[in-house]
Order: C-alpha cells, then structure tokens, then sequence
C-alpha cells in the first residue's frame, strides 16, 4: 500500500495487522479492515466529520440511485484519462463509500488499487464494513498520507483539499477529477428552507500545477418519495438550516421533484520540465 506515516512521514508497511513505519510508529487495522491515520492534535473536534444521521442519510438515498448517473459519468472520465495498466486512485470524502465501490470495480479489474479517504471514522467504517475492495483511511484531506508521485487519480465529490497536497500526491500526468454544484443544484428542495433562493455561484476553482482538462456540465431530474427527500435533505449543509417543521412536511409528501445539477472537472497534473 501507499501509506505514509502521518507522524514522521515515512512509509508505512504491513505487519500483522498493522501499519508500521519506521520510526516505530504502529497503526492497527480495525476489525472492519480501515486504517486511523488521523493523529489525536490534527482533529478538529472530538469527532470530525459527518455525523452517524448524516452518514445514514446518505446511505439510504444513494442506495435508491438517483446518483447513478453521476457515479457512472465519472467512472467514464476514469476509464477516459487513467492508465488502464494497475492504476492508483483515491477518492477523498469518500463518507460511505457509495461512489468509491464503483471507482473500485474499474480499478480493481485493471489490478489496480483504490483508496477511500475520510476525516468521519463512522462513515468509515460503515464503508469498510461494506466494501472489502477498497482500502478505506480515517484521514485529514489537507494531510493526505500518501506517497509522493504516488497516485494516478484522485475524486473529489464536493470534498475540500489542500492544492499543494493534490499536487504533492499525484503523478505528472495523472488527473483530480473534481464534482461540484452546478448553479440549479437542488433548487426546488432550497426553495423549501429559504425565502430567496441563491443560485449556486458559478464554479471558479483553481489548481496550482494542474490543467483544466475537461469542464463537463451533467443534469438529471430527480422523482422522490417524501422519505427520500428527506434523506436527501439531511446529507446537504442546508439542512441545518430547515425547520422540524419543513422537514416533517417534506418526509409526508408522496412524492419530490427536484433537479440535481452537477459540474464535473478534470484537472490534468502538469508535466515536470
């Protein structure tokens, strides 16, 4: 694997069911089968990360698949810009491991390995405990514990990261493959929350070292239960913003329409002259 240590920064290798690196630091594996590679003093709070509710609500609505479409686009893009010999890839905030487990299938079937990063160790082990394909680390995005040059790709699907870190990790010529809100994004379900509904802005992102590649748009209209509205709802930032009210309306309606409108960009690692 390609793991380095998040204390001393050197590698970590397996031995007995531990990551041991060699200043002697040792890293057990859980009995589900992740890694904690997030030291007590980088932590935030006590428990970072989304919590249990938000993970399961996550789970149940992309179990429905209404995000298919956007798991199997960038699967595409992968299968696009990888290598399609043993290809390294990581997917940061990957919280359950819905997206990654489909990343994986490729990966996995090119003797690749993939990699599922989240600073949530319950959304981590609910990942593991599901996906034995994928190695899964509790880990901080802007501390990645891996190698350099070490990764051919790497997803994020709305996750935050540090650009010197992608470029620290990824090789000259590998891709980021980022997902974020297009400007409709869920405005029928915001439209519930707030008075004056804001478009989300028009994505301006910027990756030292990195091209921009491909700038794809991807819409798909979304036929919901009530309960799948809700579940929907509960995964988004928002919804610390919705009444009990307007939540206990939406999750009695027979039925939800909305539009979930994504942004996909391929950020291409440039090569070193």
């Amino acid at each position: 694997m390609l793991y380095l240590c998040p204390l001393c920064h050197t590698k970590l290798h397996s031995e007995n069911k531990s990551m041991v690196c060699s200043a002697g630091h040792r890293f057990d594996l859980a009995r589900e089968g992740y890694i904690n590679l997030l030291p007590v003093h980088h932590k935030r709070s006590k428990d970072p990360g989304d919590n249990t509710e938000m993970i399961q609500a996550r789970r149940e609505f992309l179990d429905s698949g209404h995000y298919q479409p956007l798991r199997s686009f960038i699967t595409s893009r992968l299968a696009h810009w990888l290598p399609e010999n043993a290809p390294a890839l990581l997917d940061i905030g990957c919280g359950e491991g819905y997206y990654t487990s489909e990343f994986a299938q490729w990966v996995n079937e090119r003797q690749g390995s993939c990699y599922g990063l989240d600073v949530s160790k319950v959304a981590i082990r609910m990942a593991a405990k599901r996906y034995d394909s994928v190695h899964f680390c509790v880990a901080s995005s802007q501390r990645l514990p891996f190698e350099e040059n070490s990764l051919d790709g790497v997803v994020r699907i709305y996750a935050p990261c540090n650009s010197k870190e992608l470029q620290r990790v990824v090789k000259p010529g590998g891709v980021v493959i980022t997902a974020t809100p297009g400007p409709k994004h869920l405005y029928e379900l915001k439209a519930l929350i707030y008075p004056q509904v804001r478009l989300h802005p028009e994505h301006s992102e910027q990756l030292p070292g990195f091209r921009l590649a491909e700038s794809l748009p991807l819409q798909t209209n979304l036929q919901l239960t009530g309960l799948q509205a809700w579940s929907l709802l509960q995964m988004t930032p928002f919804a610390w913003h919705a009444s009990e009210e307007t939540k206990a309306e939406l999750a009695d309606r027979a039925s939800f329409t909305c539009k979930a409108d994504f942004l996909v960009q391929v950020w291409q690692r440039k090569q070193v002259v």
